[in-house]
Formats: C-alpha cells, structure tokens, sequence
C-alpha cells in the first residue's frame, strides 16, 4: 500500500510575540481606498499567494483562479470597466453572476451598511446631497483606489456555495499576507457586474470562469483622509453564544 507524500507537522512554540504578529496581520486589515503608485514585486505577489493557498477547502478542492493585473493590462481593464459603468445604453444591463447581496435588506444589516457609507462620505466631506460627488467616489472603485495592482478572482461555474465560503478564507489570507509584508488590499465585489466586461479582457470563457470577486493590493497612502476610516465591530457577546 503506498500513502501521499506527506511531511511531519512540526509547531514552533507559541510566543506572546508570534501571537501578537498574527493579531497584528489580522487587525490591522482594513479597505484601503487609495493607494500609492509605488510597484510591487512579482515575488512578492508570488509569495502572497503562496501562502493564502494554504486555506482550507472542502475535499481540497482549491476552487481559486487568481489573474493578477499591473501595467497595461490593468489600466486596460480600469478604462474598459469605467466606460460600462458611465454607459448610457439602457439595453446593456449589467448583473451579478450570484448574488453577493441580499435582494432585500433587513435591520441590523442594512444599517451597517448605511453607517460605513455615511462614514466614508463624511471623511471625504460628500454631502447626502451631493450624487455627482458620491458616484464619482463609487467610479474610483473600478479604479482600483489607484493601487498598482489588480487580483481578479474567478472560479469555475459548476462548483456550489461551500466554494465560495472556500474562497472567502483564501481571500482573507491573501489580506492578512499581505498586511504582514506592509501592503494593504481592498476587496470589492463592485466589479462583478462587469462580469462580462473583465472576462472577456482576460479572454476567459464564461462557461469555465465565474467572477467572484476582486482586490486592489498595493502600499496605502498614509495621508489618505479616506484610509483613516475604521469601522466598527460588534462585541463578541453581541454574536456569540455559549453551551456548555
């Protein structure tokens, strides 16, 4: 009988300082919502995804496609996007391939969503008032907030839901990787009703390749009023409860 190869776990000891690095990573995440132009190596990226691969799927299925945009081909897909997103044509509709959102929105939810939106404008002084002003900040998403680098996140169509909280962990850790080399991300599900639009740039076949989401990676730009919004979270005894 032959087994997969495998190597033996061997844990380093647990230190209050590799604790504190791992918080570290984790808490200091946030959506980024502008960006230096300041380039990241490949390497880097590399070594980004290698290490958010190690997130766990069911059956070790790995349902990740990641397409990793700079230079032209970036900027390509930014003016492609941002012309379907300023279009006039009312016959060209543009629709999520699964619903990231839920159709009907329902308290305490919706008023989260309210209160980082209300926050965001308030930093950036766009008045309830102001539509130009808050579509122009909402086009800045299909910008990527200027990062250098675009990750378009796609999977095959035939997989089902667990895919997807699959792939939420393999995003978490692409996020929490790169906060611990000094870079930061913002990941946008804005994109994916260009659905179309991004994988017909990539030349991939819709019937092979859902969109699932993207992300700006790239070195925040620390005077940024908009980079100073951190939103807030709920208590642990808000959603946790105990059996025992």
């Amino acid at each position: 009988m032959t087994h997969p190869a495998s190597s033996p776990r061997i844990d380093p000891p647990v230190t209050a300082e590799s604790v504190a690095a791992v918080d570290h990573a984790i808490t200091s995440r946030r959506s980024m919502r502008r960006f230096l132009p300041t380039e990241v190596p490949r390497d880097v990226i590399e070594d980004i995804l290698r290490v958010a691969a190690r997130a766990p799927s069911g059956t070790n299925a790995q349902p990740w496609e990641v397409h990793v945009l700079t230079g032209a081909s970036r900027q390509g897909l930014v003016d492609k996007v941002l012309s379907a997103a300023a279009g006039t044509d009312t016959s060209q509709r543009y629709t999520e391939q699964y619903d990231y959102y839920p159709k009907e929105w329902i308290a305490p939810f919706i008023d989260r969503r309210r209160k980082v939106g209300w926050d965001l404008y308030g930093l950036l002084g766009i008045e309830k008032s102001n539509r130009m002003g808050m579509q122009m900040q909402q086009a800045r998403n299909f910008m990527y907030f200027d990062a250098p680098v675009g990750l378009v996140f796609t999977m095959h169509p035939i997989m089902g839901r667990g895919s997807l909280l699959d792939y939420g962990m393999f995003l978490q850790n692409i996020m929490v990787a790169a906060r611990a080399r000094g870079l930061d991300t913002c990941p946008q599900a804005a994109w994916n009703s260009f659905h179309s639009v991004i994988l017909g740039h990539l030349g991939l076949d819709p019937t092979q390749h859902m969109m699932v989401a993207s992300m700006a990676l790239g070195h925040a730009d620390p005077g940024a009023i908009e980079n100073t919004l951190l939103t807030e979270r709920e208590s642990v005894s808000t959603f946790t409860r105990f059996y025992g």
